[in-house]
C-alpha cells in the first residue's frame, strides 16, 4: 500500500510517498516568507502547494493513481483528541472555513489530502493535528471574561519525539512529565503532564517566543499603538507569516539570518538571541506548570542545526532537567505509520465530531 504524506508548514512542504514502512519519495521544500506572502490567505495557497505535490510525484514517476491513501497534516478545524481521523466532507469544509479560530498553513495537509483522495477516489486520514485539545482550565483562563488561550501547538511532532524518548528509557510516555520545544519557523513549547499537553503557547496567535515568521507575545498598549497606524489583518498575518525576522529583516531564511550573526552583524546577532532568550524563558514556564517535576526537556525541529541555540538553551535550562536533542521533525514517519497500523486495524480510527473537544466553563460565568 502506498502512502502519500502530505505535510504543509509555515516555510515548507514536505512530501513523502511510503510504502510498507520505506520511503520511495521524501522532499521538504523550503518556502520564503515573501514567496507565500503572494497569496492573501493560507487558504490561496492550495493551488500552488498541489502543483508542487503533482511535479513532485511526476519527478519520481508517480501518479495519482499509484497512490492508495492519502495522509495529512492537520489543523484549524474544531479542536480534537489525539490519534488518527478519517478526514471527511465535514472536516475538510472546517477546516477550509478555520472554524477553530486559527488559519495555519497545517490546515492545507487536510484540504489537499481530501482533495486528492476525492480526485482519484482513495480514503484520507490525518493524524495528532495542531489544534489537539488537552489543556487543563487554568491555561483557559485570560483576563478578558469569554477569551480563552485555545490549543493550538506542534502536537504532531511533539507527541511523536515525546514517545521515542520514553521508549528509549524502556518507559511509556503516559507516565513522564516532559517539556516538548518545537523550534522552526514557528515554535511552541508544551508542558507534557503523563501524556497530555496540558499548557503551552499559542505559537500561531501571538504568543510565546518571536520566530522567523511570527510575532511572539506583544505587551497589549504597544500593540494598540501600531494598529493605530495599520490594520487588524497587519496583525494577524504577523502573527503566523509576517512577523519575527520576516519584519526585521525581510525574510524567513534561519540559515541567512545565522550567517549574518557568525559573520558579526550586531542587529542579526541580537534578534537571534533574543528568539532563544525568550525559548529558554519559556522553558521555564513549563517547568513551573510542572511543579518542577520533570523528567526531561527535549529540543526538536529544524533549528536544532544550530549548535549555538542548543548550548544557549542547555545553559540557561539544563539546571531543570536532562536535555535531550532530536534534530529535525519525526512527522512524515508519525503520520506514516500511525495510519498503517489503523489501517491493518492495530489502532482506532476516529470520526471528527464537528464539535470542540471543549466547549466552556460549565456553570460558570466566564
Amino acid at each position: 500500500m502506498k502512502l502519500l504524506v502530505i505535510n504543509p508548514g509555515s516555510t515548507s512542504t514536505k512530501v513523502s510517498l511510503v510504502e510498507d514502512g520505506r520511503m520511495l519519495l521524501d522532499e521538504n521544500v523550503f518556502h520564503d516568507a515573501p514567496e507565500l506572502l503572494r497569496y492573501p490567505t493560507v487558504n490561496d495557497q492550495m493551488p500552488f502547494r498541489k502543483a508542487l505535490i503533482l511535479f513532485l510525484l511526476e519527478k519520481y514517476g508517480y501518479a495519482l493513481k499509484d497512490i492508495d491513501c492519502f495522509v495529512g497534516r492537520g489543523g484549524s478545524a474544531y479542536s480534537q483528541h489525539e490519534g488518527v481521523t478519517v478526514i471527511d466532507e465535514r472536516l475538510y469544509h472546517d477546516t477550509v472555513e478555520a472554524v477553530g479560530g486559527s488559519d495555519h498553513p497545517a490546515k492545507l495537509g487536510v484540504m489537499l489530502a481530501y482533495e486528492l483522495g476525492q480526485a482519484c477516489g482513495k480514503a484520507a486520514y490525518t493524524l495528532d493535528p495542531t489544534n489537539v485539545d488537552e489543556l487543563s482550565d487554568l491555561a483557559r483562563l485570560t483576563g478578558i471574561r469569554g477569551v480563552y488561550r485555545n490549543a493550538q501547538f506542534h502536537v504532531l511532532n511533539q507527541k511523536a519525539v515525546a514517545r521515542k524518548h520514553a521508549r528509549s528509557l524502556g518507559r511509556r510516555y503516559e507516565e513522564m512529565n516532559l517539556i516538548v520545544a518545537h523550534i522552526d519557523g514557528g515554535i511552541t513549547v508544551n508542558a507534557h503532564l503523563k501524556g497530555r499537553m496540558v499548557d503551552g503557547n499559542v505559537g500561531a496567535g501571538g504568543d510565546g517566543p518571536y520566530t522567523p515568521t511570527r510575532i511572539g507575545s506583544v505587551p497589549i498598549l504597544p500593540l494598540l499603538d501600531y494598529i493605530d497606524s495599520h490594520s487588524t489583518d497587519d496583525v494577524r498575518r504577523m502573527c503566523s507569516r509576517s512577523g519575527g525576522f520576516v519584519s526585521m529583516f525581510g525574510t524567513a531564511d534561519g540559515d541567512a539570518i545565522h550567517d549574518r550573526v557568525l559573520a558579526g552583524d550586531k542587529k542579526a546577532r541580537l534578534v537571534w538571541q533574543g528568539m532563544v532568550y525568550q525559548i529558554g524563558k519559556m522553558i521555564g514556564e513549563m517547568a513551573a506548570v510542572l511543579c518542577g517535576k520533570v523528567d526531561g526537556i527535549l529540543l526538536t525541529g529544524g533549528y536544532m542545526r544550530f549548535q549555538d541555540v542548543i548550548d544557549t538553551l542547555r545553559e540557561m535550562c539544563g539546571w531543570i532537567a536532562p536535555i535531550t536533542v532530536y534534530p529535525g521533525e519525526m512527522e512524515q514517519e508519525a503520520l506514516a505509520l500511525a495510519v498503517e497500523e489503523a489501517l491493518k486495524g492495530e489502532r482506532e480510527i476516529h470520526n471528527y465530531p464537528g464539535r470542540p473537544v471543549w466547549n466552556g466553563f460549565e456553570g460558570l460565568d466566564l
